[in-house]
């Protein structure tokens, strides 16, 4: 959906990555159920496109770049009255009912699969997106940290993003449509807080090393090269993973537009947040851990930030009479909640973030494309889901246009 900000115009939507399937039959079937209903929820009038966040898999991305079938999806869209803007191209592989974790990473940067992948995300988004729209794709934040520990896996990252810049770069010129590649920084990953993202964009990314290796893959100039860096390659800041950071968002982005690092998409998401950790906690938090998704900890005590990779990790450092402190915990959730409504009074989440990065989005341009990314609605304990999935969605796009419009 397209909203009227003093700023500028942005485009609202939420991620299909909510729903189960990793097939393009799956993805056609959620679209056909789910739309017509938020549609209906939201009070859209006909003429009002709803924006879609398309998750596409591997497979399905082999599936929608035929050429029949890509026609059949515009003929969806136009039936739906609706239009893509947006690409999650973080997971590559099955999202939900099997075991995910540190897999949801693989391919990572470092591997060809990935660029390959991506390009093909690209190539759909170009053939999707409307006259004079731009469009964004997340994706990975280079690998899993402990697979970056060395120079020559950060090289690789480096190289494989060079060519995703340039491929882009060609691709505008082929179609007329610009597309910018979102790294999307996560807990335990090569891209973790705002201080490697900066850096690692600052260092290496616009190192001159790296922007005469696109001027030779884009044949232009240096000076060239480097705007089309900026053009093409950003960040998509996701308020819950800087929340579990314990980081500043407004902050934080405000860093990035001062530097120059473009942020072609926000995820407005919520994280867990137990401000107290205490043992009466334990069996609470124990029912969050799914088997199914990687819930990275963050403990803030005092002035230090311990990390844990998962929410075992940091149970049982906990119960060993460590991790005292506010919890932060990667597991997003429904950003209507809050302790006094669904939670409880022992749970809270990182809402406040979210609502301070609305406020910003009122009087500041920080990015045009708005996702919300609830993914784990399947997982979240049972006495919590007391609603049907679709209305869960339409609350949250509600809440975010009130926020926003009034």
């Amino acid at each position: 959906m397209q909203l009227s900000l003093p700023p500028q115009n942005v485009h609202l939507t939420y991620c299909t990555n909510i729903h189960a399937g990793e097939s393009w039959d799956e993805v056609v079937a959620s679209l056909d159920e789910t739309i017509p209903v938020l549609r209906k929820k939201l009070e859209l009038l006909d003429g009002q496109a709803f924006g879609i966040g398309l998750r596409l898999s591997a497979i399905a991305a082999d599936s929608l770049a035929r050429p029949a079938v890509l026609q059949e999806f515009k003929a969806q869209l136009q039936r739906l009255d609706a239009y893509v803007f947006t690409i999650n191209a973080f997971p590559y592989g099955p999202f939900h009912t099997v075991r995910v974790k540190e897999q949801v990473y693989l391919p990572d940067w470092r591997d060809v699969e990935r660029l390959r992948y991506t390009r093909q995300c690209a190539l759909i988004l170009s053939q999707l997106l409307p006259e004079g729209m731009e469009g964004s794709i997340s994706t990975v934040p280079g690998a899993f940290k402990s697979e970056t520990q060395t120079a020559d896996a950060q090289h690789q990252i480096v190289s494989q993003l060079i060519e995703a810049v340039a491929m882009l770069a060609q691709l505008e010129q082929q179609s007329e449509k610009c597309i910018a590649l979102a790294l999307e920084p996560e807990p335990c990953c090569f891209l973790e807080t705002m201080a490697e993202t900066t850096a690692f964009f600052c260092g290496q990314l616009w190192a001159q090393d790296s922007i005469s290796r696109l001027a030779e893959l884009c044949t232009c100039t240096e000076a060239q090269a480097a705007r089309l860096m900026r053009r093409h390659l950003g960040v998509c800041y996701d308020v819950c993973h800087a929340a579990v950071e314990f980081e500043d968002p407004v902050s934080a982005m405000q860093t990035l537009t001062d530097l120059g690092i473009r942020i072609p998409k926000i995820q407005l998401s919520c994280a867990l947040r137990i401000p107290v950790m205490h043992a009466g906690m334990l069996n609470e938090l124990r029912r969050f851990d799914d088997g199914v998704y990687l819930h990275q900890v963050v403990v803030q005590n005092q002035d230090s930030l311990q990390r844990y990779t998962d929410l075992p990790a940091a149970l049982a450092a906990y119960q060993a009479g460590e991790a005292d402190g506010e919890w932060r915990v990667h597991c997003h959730v429904p950003i209507f909640w809050d302790s006094e409504e669904q939670l409880s009074s022992k749970l809270g989440s990182t809402r406040t973030d979210l609502l301070a990065t609305l406020q910003a989005l009122r009087r500041q341009d920080l990015s045009s494309h708005l996702e919300v990314e609830t993914y784990t609605w399947d997982v979240l304990p049972a006495h919590l889901k007391t609603e049907s999935k679709a209305h869960a969605i339409a609350r949250e796009l509600s809440f975010i246009m009130k926020e926003l419009l009034t």
